[in-house]
């Protein structure tokens, strides 16, 4: 385990100083392309991965009878139906404040009370990226909410520092809370939200759609968790949806997306989930 630690700590010196030199937008390619994945919510999907040509362009999201019926919208450059007349500083809020430039509040399953503490650098790299995205137009349904959503989800966020990378634990939350919201998912809804508080990471969650309905794994190292999962394991469900078994994950895993989450972010990853309190599933 030393050696794995002391292993990491070099990677991430490396990958410090290799960030150092990367631009905002190939910062932001990495991310949408991996672990923030925001494409395998606002780009349709098929049963191969996503639509080809629609990235970004908006699609049904979730249906919790009771709360809400969502859907993700069109965040390409398109001006009618898109964010293309949207600020930098606008889209920056929307993501970290949810709160969109007519003053309304975005609600679940947008994972507001997780990206607030999204870095600047990767808030800033999220919007280059989404800056080049082609504009598609793409009218997308309104979302319907039948529980109250906050007047905010707190005050502005004004400054974020990136996570040290040394800290291979604290890391991978930022990993899984902030930048992939892995844990929202992986948390049942009490009152039509994720219930980290009390079941951080023990699953439940239902996601009706073409496959059915899939429930969310316990991600916590209990028995009914990941605990028979060795590391390379647990990498090769999150990369490619296969468990050791044979059988395969359904959506709205991203396996498209985290196949590509580099090497140094899938220790991290792994070493948090390791940490996590061991509870059983819900019942």
């Amino acid at each position: 385990m030393k050696k794995l630690v002391i292993a990491f700590a070099l990677a991430a010196a490396m990958q410090s100083q290799a960030m150092s030199a990367e631009t905002p937008l190939e910062r932001g390619t990495y991310l949408m392309k991996s672990i923030v994945a925001c494409g395998n919510c606002h780009t349709p999907q098929t049963p191969t991965g996503p639509a080809a040509g629609m990235e970004l362009a908006g699609q049904f999201l979730v249906d919790e009878p009771g709360f809400f019926k969502a859907f993700a919208p069109n965040i390409t450059q398109d001006k009618e139906t898109g964010i293309g007349n949207w600020t930098d500083e606008q889209i920056i809020a929307a993501i970290r404040e949810g709160k969109r430039p007519d003053g309304t509040i975005i609600g679940p399953p947008m994972p507001i009370e997780l990206y607030r503490n999204m870095s600047d650098t990767d808030v800033k790299a999220i919007v280059a990226y989404l800056r080049q995205v082609k504009p598609i137009k793409n009218v997308v349904e309104k979302s319907t909410y039948e529980i109250p959503l906050p007047p905010s989800y707190g005050p502005p966020v004004t400054q974020v520092p990136d996570v040290p990378r040394d800290d291979i634990v604290a890391y991978g939350a930022y990993l899984a809370g902030p930048a992939g919201h892995c844990i929202e998912c992986h948390s049942p809804l009490v009152n039509g939200k994720p219930d980290i508080e009390h079941q951080l990471g023990v699953g439940g969650m239902s996601f009706p759609g073409p496959w059915g309905v899939s429930i969310s794994a316990n991600i916590t190292p209990h028995e009914d968790g990941i605990a028979h999962y060795n590391d390379a394991d647990l990498e090769k469900v999150i990369r490619t949806g296969v468990r050791p078994d044979g059988s395969r994950l359904l959506p709205p895993m991203g396996v498209y997306y985290y196949a590509n989450i580099s090497d140094e972010d899938m220790a991290a990853l792994i070493a948090y989930l390791r940490q996590l309190e061991p509870k059983p599933s819900p019942e």
